[in-house]
């Protein structure tokens, strides 16, 4: 055979292959649709991947990709989908059944995302064990029906009388017949099977909907927000982070949802009496708004991996107490809804000084979706690996030497304080300047003692006492500017800041893990 025409065949078998794969994963939504809603095989996948890359891997793709960081494997594992359905109908025509035999180990290994995520029920395994079996016996059919149309069409051998050879038998244009019409069939039913599926989940459960419709009782107390709060500098983070611009880092690949009717905390382990609240529980008890910023280990210095917000909420201690946590634990192993867990001291979600909170209200508003609506954990001091658990419905009080987190196996520390850390937002290292007067100006964060004093140096002259806002609390960050006459040139600004001790932030450099970044931020700056 010609390389062209097996080069054609090897296309069209290709393309078997990924109507098949279409076929699996409409039949896998419709599964999941009727018997087990959520068991998609493609998100079991790319959760499981996230949770076997290693570390290094992870945090190079939050730096890359940041917030599109899911986006960017769901569509790599697409990809990577779309290339293995093709191999496999290649193999199918040429090599059978070795096509349908990698079929069966994807269904396989897609089942067995599955059945081990957790909080799996015992039919989750139905979604891919169907997908399978319709891809592969649609495989098998597309694969046969090409055979029979390619030996129809068989080039004679060198030196035969080509007018000898009749035009293609009838076996072949059945063939050619039957792989089309399986190709427009498949192709058409996957579709609109996968299409509807998902279109009937979102209509049936719109969880943004029931947000929307959502309506809090007005908090009992409020943050006041004291004069000179915030700094009126162009290019400034702002006081407190709009909710569409707030950080997202979370092993979640698809934002999970979840109903507040049906939502359910329990709190238990090492406790006196295991306790269960539902979300009206939790409004019953009402409302008292806190201003805390949030900071995720991934952030290295001088980066975005941080926000302030206004946030309504209970205290998580009032909740323990009602339990009665046992006088030997030391830690809260806190549970998403997707089975993220993070530890979290007992101390710090018990002080009275602390206000570590569930929170149901972000910036005047529930709690968007990706920021674990309905009930997220809110904890002053410490990063959000250990503590600002989203989608939060399990407290499980225990001890650090009975039981690890989700990253602590994967090289992080158990107990993570924030170090005190200062940015500058202004001017920017890529955007030159123009002589004159300027502000320097950016953030600076100490939880939970509070900034005392942030310096800026300029090139290698003395450090200049900055200016700060005027603070709304220790367990938010401060505004900070300094003026500066720019003249022209290339300049290098370093900023460092103290806390109300008067304990200056470290200038030694650490990496992110095990325990988060450190050192002070230099910016090389392009004066006009």
């Amino acid at each position: 055979m010609s390389t062209t025409r097996r080069a054609r065949w090897s296309m069209l078998a290709a393309l078997a292959g990924v109507i098949a794969a279409g076929a699996f994963l409409a039949t896998a939504e419709l599964t999941a649709l009727i018997v087990a809603r959520g068991a998609s095989p493609l998100e079991a996948v790319g959760a499981f991947v996230i949770d076997i890359v290693p570390q290094p891997l992870k945090e190079l793709a939050i730096s890359t990709f940041g917030d599109a960081d899911k986006a960017v494997l769901l569509a790599s594992l697409a990809l990577a989908a779309l290339i293995g359905a093709a191999i496999a109908g290649v193999l199918e025509l040429f090599r059978p059944p070795f096509g349908a035999v990698l079929f069966a180990i994807v269904t396989v290994a897609a089942g067995a995302a599955l059945v081990t995520r957790a909080a799996a029920g015992p039919l989750d395994a139905l979604p891919a064990a169907t997908g399978g079996v319709a891809a592969i016996g649609l495989l098998r059919l597309l694969a046969g029906a090409l055979r029979r149309w390619r030996r129809g069409t068989a080039v004679p051998a060198p030196g035969n009388d080509a007018r000898a050879v009749p035009g293609p038998d009838a076996p072949s244009l059945a063939g050619r017949r039957t792989f089309l019409r399986l190709a427009l069939i498949g192709t058409a039913a996957a579709v609109v099977i996968g299409a509807g599926s998902r279109v009937i989940a979102g209509a049936t459960a719109s969880i943004a909907a029931i947000r929307e419709a959502l309506r809090l009782p007005a908090p009992r107390s409020r943050v006041t927000i004291p004069a000179g709060a915030e700094l009126d500098v162009p290019g400034i983070s702002p006081l407190f982070t709009p909710n569409a611009d707030f950080y997202r880092v979370d092993t979640a690949l698809t934002v999970p949802q979840v109903d507040p009717a049906t939502w359910r905390l329990v709190i238990d382990g090492m406790v006196d009496r295991r306790v269960e609240f539902t979300f009206e529980d939790l409004l019953a008890r009402g409302l008292d708004e806190y201003a805390v910023t949030l900071t995720c280990v991934s952030n290295e210095v001088g980066g975005g991996l941080v926000g302030n917000a206004l946030w309504q909420g209970v205290p998580v201690r009032d909740l323990l107490k009602m339990a009665g946590p046992s006088a030997d634990a030391d830690m809260v192993l806190s549970r998403s809804v997707d089975g993220f867990t993070a530890s979290t001291p007992l101390e710090a979600l018990t002080d009275d000084g602390l206000d570590a909170i569930l929170a149901v209200s972000m910036n005047g508003e529930p709690l968007p979706l990706e920021h674990g609506f309905p009930v997220r954990m809110v904890v002053p001091g410490l990063y959000g690996y250990v503590s600002a658990t989203k989608w939060v419905t399990r407290l499980t009080v225990t001890r650090f030497d009975r039981d690890e987190a989700y990253w602590t196996p994967r090289g992080y520390s158990a107990e993570a304080p924030i170090k005190m850390s200062s940015r500058i937002d202004t001017p920017r290292v890529d955007t030159p300047v123009d002589a004159g007067t300027i502000a320097i100006a950016g953030m600076a964060w100490a939880q939970p003692i509070g900034v005392g004093r942030v310096e800026v140096r300029i090139d290698d002259g003395d450090w200049q006492k900055a200016a700060l806002s005027a603070p709304v609390g220790t367990d938010t960050w401060v505004q900070w500017m300094l003026p500066w006459e720019a003249s022209a040139g290339i300049h290098n600004l370093t900023v460092r800041a103290y806390d109300l001790n008067g304990e200056q932030q470290t200038e030694e450099r650490a990496p992110i893990a095990p325990d988060g970044s450190s050192g002070w931020q230099r910016s090389l700056v392009t004066v006009r």
